[in-house]
């Protein structure tokens, strides 16, 4: 080892008498956090991950002296020194290392550095391209160095959970055949069979349920996922997911074991106490009708209210448009919203257009009496009673979803959490954590067709099942998705284990027994040979993570992440690949 001890670990233990010769002697390596000519002597505070040690350089020691004048920041030094108690008021108490320094015997220079291009030393904003650019320097900074130890706390923390609930760690490839689940899969060319191609897994959604048809029996994995979709704060092209599926279990059990790997990261990682001192629990439709959101952040109220009835006779066409398309008329009243501006509502208003609404109906209740457009169209006693069924009061404002039902209830859910961020009405001396069940099994796309709610492999519930002809959008899946703060950090279902139900859900998706055997042949094979009923839950850690760092994105805790264009500005991927080696895959670039 070229170091006895680490900048973060030395006391006063370490040290003797001021100038008596009884203090430790140490070898530390570290970079040049910062250097400080004061009176003579220099300071250097030496840095490495573990923490910040001052030492000091007398001009009596020549050698060290002349080489100390020379060093700048982030330049990495080796020093031998004794450990000294600091003079008594020059003690740093907010630093575990600051009752001590050390008397510098030997500096020897380890590698020299560039002026960095942005400082090292200090606790600011700097540009998010830079950072990511030289981000081996931005993880030599306090906040990511601190996010990245989170990260890695959490992945111990979840590999002994399940290793304790009797689970195998098993890793799935990363090469697998293309079987769309919903969103864009990365395409990976194939050189010894040209024109055939590989795929980046979206999940290990199919191999984890076939190490169950494997009797396995219970599975978990920190698994590296690929989607080729647009970016968000919280969602990179490429992630870590919790992965976890059981056999012979209950969703009731697959949430326990879920639950329990999740209340200890708190316990472990966060000093906030839990909504109600526990995990909640709704149906879908509960979330969706109260706060228009199957992911609402329950750390603030603010609900929907319906007024499709008192909408079907206000006298203003587009509500009563909307309720004669089978739609529904919903109302968010906000606390102290008459002081919104005009140019705040009208950013309101697109981001609502955004959820595909149409447009953002207001009234404002302002001291001199209500104002809005509407107005003028509503019959006598409807402003009432909008009034009385929101309770709005003086000073705030209602706004107005009417479409289907859920473009009203998407649109004032985007709405609603702007609200809450506004008027700062968000408690964060809490985390509220819940799980939404009863999800509908499909979903109705703009053609008519039908597409699936979670994933096809995801079991319906069997009374509703043998109505799926007559009423296929009244069909609930046995799935469940786990909430905290307002983020999904992840879906579940107990799956279909039986060729014949996954067949017949195919059939109700549109999938044509050819196109479902050249898909999910493997799958289908797999169910004729016992497999077990089975379940499973998956969750982003790296979405946890930034929830427990109190991070506005996920960029923020992930050690090497591509920027809101999806690229990778340290590496400069992607980039393009040389004629030769495409030509060997057999791929050709067609310019548009």
């Amino acid at each position: 080892m070229l170091r006895t001890h680490t900048c973060g670990e030395l006391r006063v233990d370490h040290a003797g008498p001021k100038g008596g010769p009884s203090g430790q002697s140490v070898t530390l390596c570290g970079w040049v956090h910062r250097r400080r000519d004061h009176g003579g002597l220099i300071f250097i505070d030496l840095r490495d991950r573990y923490g910040l040690t001052q030492v000091v350089i007398h001009p009596d020691n020549s050698a060290a002296f002349q080489a100390a004048e020379k060093v700048r920041p982030e330049w990495v030094l080796k020093i031998v020194g004794k450990v000294q108690k600091r003079i008594e008021g020059a003690e740093k108490a907010e630093s575990l290392t600051g009752a001590i320094e050390v008397t510098v015997e030997t500096l020897e220079v380890l590698n020299e550095a560039q002026t960095p291009p942005f400082e090292i030393d200090q606790d600011k904003e700097i540009n998010e391209e830079l950072r990511l650019t030289y981000r081996y320097l931005d993880m030599r900074r306090e906040r990511l160095r601190k996010n990245l130890e989170l990260r890695s706390k959490v992945f111990q923390i979840i590999r002994k959970h399940f290793v304790e609930e009797g689970c195998l760690e098993i890793d799935t490839p990363c090469l697998i055949k293309g079987t769309p689940e919903g969103a864009r899969e990365y395409v990976v060319p194939s050189r010894l069979y040209p024109g055939n191609f590989f795929v980046l897994p979206q999940s290990p959604q199919q191999l984890k349920q076939l190490c169950m048809v494997g009797g396995l029996d219970r599975y978990f994995q920190i698994a590296r996922c690929f989607r080729d979709e647009d970016l968000r704060g919280d969602r990179q092209p490429e992630f870590l997911q919790l992965d976890f599926e059981m056999s012979f279990g209950t969703q009731e059990d697959v949430q326990g074991i879920i639950e329990g790997s999740l209340m200890k990261i708190l316990k472990e990682c966060s000093t906030k106490k839990l909504r109600g001192g526990k995990v909640e629990r709704f149906k879908w439709i509960e979330v969706m009708e109260k706060y228009g959101s199957d992911k609402p952040d329950l750390r603030y109220e603010l609900p929907l209210t319906d007024v499709s009835e008192i909408a079907k006779g206000s006298g203003f066409k587009v509500f009563e448009d909307a309720l004669a398309k089978n739609g529904t008329v919903r109302a968010l009243r906000v606390p102290g919203g008459a002081a919104l501006t005009r140019s705040e509502i009208d950013t309101w208003t697109e981001l609502a257009k955004e959820m595909k609404a149409k447009g953002l109906a207001y009234i404002l209740f302002k001291d001199d009496g209500p104002s809005s457009p509407l107005l003028k169209f509503f019959k006598d006693g409807v402003l009432d009673q909008l009034q009385k069924a929101t309770g709005a009061q003086t000073g705030d404002a209602i706004f107005f979803g009417a479409d289907k039902f859920r473009i009203a209830c998407a649109s004032l859910s985007k709405v609603r959490g702007e609200a809450a961020k506004r008027f700062n009405l968000i408690d964060t001396s809490i985390h509220a954590m819940f799980w939404v069940t009863d999800f509908p099994m499909f979903e109705e796309q703009d053609d008519g067709s039908l597409t699936f709610s979670h994933h096809p492999f995801t079991s319906p519930n069997p009374e509703q099942w043998k109505n799926r002809k007559e009423k296929p959008l009244e069909v609930h899946a046995i799935c469940y998705d786990l909430v905290l703060d307002g983020y999904e950090l992840g879906s579940g279902s107990i799956r279909i284990h039986n060729r014949q139900l996954q067949s017949e859900v195919f059939d109700m998706l549109g999938i044509s027994r050819e196109d479902a055997e050249r898909r999910f042949g493997h799958m289908l094979k797999a169910f004729e040979y016992g497999a077990p009923p089975h379940g499973g839950f998956a969750y982003g850690i790296d979405r946890v993570v930034m929830i427990l760092a109190g991070e506005p994105n996920i960029r923020e805790v992930t050690p090497f992440p591509k920027d809101q264009k999806a690229k990778d500005l340290l590496m400069g991927a992607p980039s393009p690949m040389p004629e030769r080696q495409l030509k060997e895959l057999g791929v050709k670039i067609v310019q548009e």
